[in-house]
This record gives C-alpha cells, sequence and structure tokens, in this order.
C-alpha cells in the first residue's frame, strides 16, 4: 500500500455579530469567528490536510480569500471537493486526528456531532476520525480568548491493485 500523511493548521479571531462554527456545528457563543468563509477551522485544517497529503498546495490555491465565490461559504464545501480530491486520486482516509484550541467556549459536549459530520461528509467510520481540545491557559491569543486554531493529521493510503497473470 501507498501511504502519505497530511497536516494543517488554522487559525480565526473572534469577532461579534458572526456565528461560532466548529466541525458544522453552530455552537452558543458570544461571538463568531472572521473569515472569508463561514471560517470553521476545523474544515479548514481537514481539508487542507488532506490537499496537502496528496501533494496539491494548501486551501488558498484551491479557494483563494479574494474570490467572491467563497464570501460566506459553508465549510463543509471545500471537505466535501477533498473527498472528491481523494477520489480522483484512488486515496482512502486511514484516519484523521484533529485537535481544537479554544479557551471557550467548552467543545466537549459538541464533540460527538463534530464527528459525525466529519464521517458523513468523507465518507468514513466514526472510529476513523478522533477530535480532542485543548485551552491556552491564558497563554497567547487562545488563552487571552481572542480566537481558535484548529490542527489536523490525515494519514490516507492507495491500495495497490494487483493484475494476475492467467
Amino acid at each position: 500500500m501507498n501511504y502519505r500523511i497530511g497536516h494543517s493548521h488554522d487559525v480565526h479571531r473572534f469577532g461579534k455579530e458572526r456565528p461560532l462554527i466548529l466541525g458544522g456545528v453552530k455552537i452558543p457563543y458570544e461571538f463568531g469567528l472572521i473569515g472569508h468563509s463561514d471560517a470553521d477551522c476545523i474544515y479548514h485544517a481537514i481539508s487542507e490536510a488532506i490537499i496537502g497529503a496528496l501533494g496539491l498546495g494548501d486551501l488558498g490555491t484551491h479557494f483563494p480569500d479574494n474570490d467572491s465565490k467563497y464570501k460566506d461559504m459553508d465549510s463543509a464545501y471545500f471537505v466535501a471537493e477533498a473527498r472528491k480530491l481523494l477520489a480522483n486520486y484512488r486515496y482512502k482516509i486511514a484516519n484523521l486526528d484533529i485537535t481544537v484550541y479554544l479557551e471557550k467556549p467548552l467543545l466537549k459536549p459538541y464533540v460527538p456531532a463534530i464527528k459525525e459530520n466529519i464521517s458523513r461528509l468523507l465518507g468514513i467510520d466514526l472510529e476513523q476520525v478522533n477530535v480532542k481540545a485543548t485551552r491556552g491557559e491564558g497563554m497567547g491569543f487562545i488563552g487571552r480568548g481572542e480566537g481558535v486554531g484548529a490542527e489536523c493529521v490525515v494519514l490516507i493510503y492507495k491500495e495497490e491493485i494487483i493484475k494476475k497473470l492467467l
């Protein structure tokens, strides 16, 4: 089998009058994330990690933030497009490991729904998706509650086709 690893890190700052959407889940909070799309940094990190594992650049290369087509776009679109790229190159996902960095709100109650959204969008089992969160312990922009960050590591593989000679 041919294995490849992708990694991505995405951050967005908090702002008023924006929804807080993480992993496709709208989370009640006084602030939302600022970005050209819906600023779902979990979905951005997943999409870019897959694109990187395929050796196809980064998220901005495929979906530039100066293209009005992507203004306020639901970031599930980027994940779905990354899944299409996987299929086009005949790769499958072995697993994803996602870390979310945020001081508030507490992410734990939303993790099951986030995992379900990811597994559904990518057409993989829940067991192939891990989501965890950690705080900034008062340090840096995360610790001061100024924004959210997410990292994703993805392992993909291509099953080799063996031709049998008769």
